[in-house]
């Protein structure tokens, strides 16, 4: 699969999707981000073991449960990282399925008024000279309006399912590859995104930094004033860094209370400006408590700046990076720390 995405794109695409969705539904499958992949790597029988096993338990009469189905996931998929792969090809799939909703609908329009026509010239046919001739004229007419007509009806129903099948590969994407409290790009998708932008910098030789950012005593204002107020801070920090995002760079929520921030075509000195600014945001906030209207003292983050290295792994740039936020926090937190200043911290 990962090896030929061009299975999912173009009408190709659109129709294998299609029956994708409808082969899931038929078997009573919810189309969740890990069946969805499950299922389109069977369709297109690139694992035949999974293709076989599939057959094997619908072929015994087997329901195919929510155990089952994350029992297939976990053995056959939880290693890989092909759901965003394919995930990914739903944009380009969903711009598909959005034209063909237009050209279903289009057709759908103009069908309908044929029938319209057909049915104002059949009326006309009625009596007059050369009945014999009028009347074949007027059962051929009556014929063809009636299939207009259902073509009209078909063409309605499959805009209609076309429509269905593209918002429920939208849902797909967003539920896989965005963090449900913020909003943000889960790890998932930071993964994948900051691969490809350091293939980018490598390929085109451009500067490419990432942020790691941590809410400073995140764990004690959740012990302290509960859960909500924790929530309520993630997603603070969330709108603090979309604000500040420019042009493609891509914020991020890895885990807890973990932030990131991919900035491509960014060097050193512009990144901590940013980051200065997102500090400076984030500690203009005063957090109160809805209940009680409790004042919390000023929200501050630490963070850590890498840049990447041309020929260097993400395991490489993203631990360096994590070396910086460890040394803003051990530094008293609220602070900044990029690479250059790394070994003077240290």
């Amino acid at each position: 699969m990962a090896d030929d995405l061009s299975l999912f794109r173009g009408e190709p695409g659109v129709e294998r999707a299609r029956d994708i969705i409808e082969r899931m539904r038929a078997h009573g499958v919810p189309p969740t981000p890990a069946n969805y992949e499950i299922w389109a790597t069977h369709v297109t029988g690139l694992r035949p073991e999974l293709s076989r096993e599939i057959e094997e338990r619908l072929g015994g009469g087997e329901a195919l449960s929510d155990d089952v189905n994350a029992d297939l996931f976990e053995r056959y998929f939880a290693n890989t990282r092909l759901s965003v792969q394919i995930l990914e090809t739903s944009q380009s799939i969903a711009r598909d399925l959005g034209a063909s909703v237009s050209s279903l609908r289009g057709a759908g329009a103009r069908a309908g008024a044929y029938a319209d026509v057909l049915q104002v010239a059949a009326k006309s046919f009625d009596g007059g000279a050369n009945a014999v001739l009028l009347s074949h004229l007027k059962t051929a007419t009556d014929g063809m309006v009636e299939h207009s007509l259902r073509m009209a009806e078909q063409l309605e129903a499959s805009s209609q399912q076309v429509e269905a099948l593209k918002s429920a590969l939208e849902s797909i994407k967003v539920e896989a590859l965005t963090d449900g409290v913020t909003g943000l790009a889960n790890r998932r998708m930071f993964d994948e995104t900051l691969e490809r932008r350091m293939r980018d910098a490598a390929e085109g030789g451009a500067d490419l930094c990432v942020l790691l950012i941590d809410a400073d005593h995140y764990g004690r204002l959740c012990r302290n004033w509960g859960d909500a107020l924790g929530d309520q801070v993630l997603r603070y920090i969330a709108a603090v860094l979309q604000g500040h995002a420019q042009g493609d760079m891509t914020p991020a929520r890895l885990a807890a209370d973990d932030f990131a921030l991919i900035m491509p075509r960014t060097n050193l000195a512009l990144a901590e400006a940013l980051a200065t600014r997102v500090n400076r945001a984030t500690k203009s906030k005063r957090l109160s408590v809805k209940s009680s209207g409790d004042q919390i003292a000023e929200l501050t983050v630490s963070v850590g700046i890498a840049a990447y290295r041309a020929g260097e792994s993400v395991d490489e740039l993203l631990s360096r990076a994590r070396k910086c936020l460890l040394a803003a926090k051990a530094g008293g937190r609220d602070r900044i720390v990029t690479e250059r200043q790394l070994p003077r911290v240290a």
